[in-house]
């Protein structure tokens, strides 16, 4: 276990910070049930992709809360009339998977294709957290130089 006291005498506003570390401590990552890749498309879109052999859509669901988007499979009730399996090697238990979510990163769509469910993601950047260049003035015009083609002017302003 860690311990984020000094993180948080330091600073402002990263206690979403600290408790994603606390979060993450306490993770079960043994059960590696279903399987999942994380894949970068392009700058700013992602995909997780989760095996889910033998789930209907119905039986998924996906389900974005504050930052973290979480992904469970609840498989349906068998019933009487399905013979006994001499062999059973495909899961069909129900899960449940939580994954953080970076800030303004939104969950576009969900496609269930093959036995695979993917789960689209793009990073939304806001204007205001865009980079923006600042104009620099002087409050003192003195010289100015001008071009004026292959000749250059240069001009003493009076105060």
């Amino acid at each position: 276990m860690f311990d984020l006291t000094p993180l948080y005498r330091s600073t402002v506003g990263f206690d979403r910070l600290g408790s994603l570390l606390e979060s993450l401590a306490h993770v079960d990552v043994s059960s590696g049930y279903p399987p999942y890749n994380i894949e970068r498309l392009a700058e700013d879109q992602y995909r997780i992709t989760m095996a889910v052999a033998g789930f209907k859509p119905e039986e998924l669901n996906v389900e974005v809360k504050e930052q973290a988007v979480t992904i469970s499979g609840r498989k349906a009730e068998k019933s009487q009339n399905s013979g006994a399996f001499l062999h059973q090697g495909i899961a069909s238990r129900s899960f449940e998977r939580r994954f953080q979510l970076a800030d303004n990163v939104k969950v576009t769509g969900a496609k269930l294709e093959n036995g695979l469910l993917h789960v689209e993601l793009t990073r939304e950047v806001p204007e205001a957290a865009k980079p923006r260049v600042i104009e620099i003035t002087t409050s003192d015009p003195g010289k100015v130089i001008e071009d004026q083609g292959s000749k250059k002017v240069i001009e003493q302003k009076a105060a």
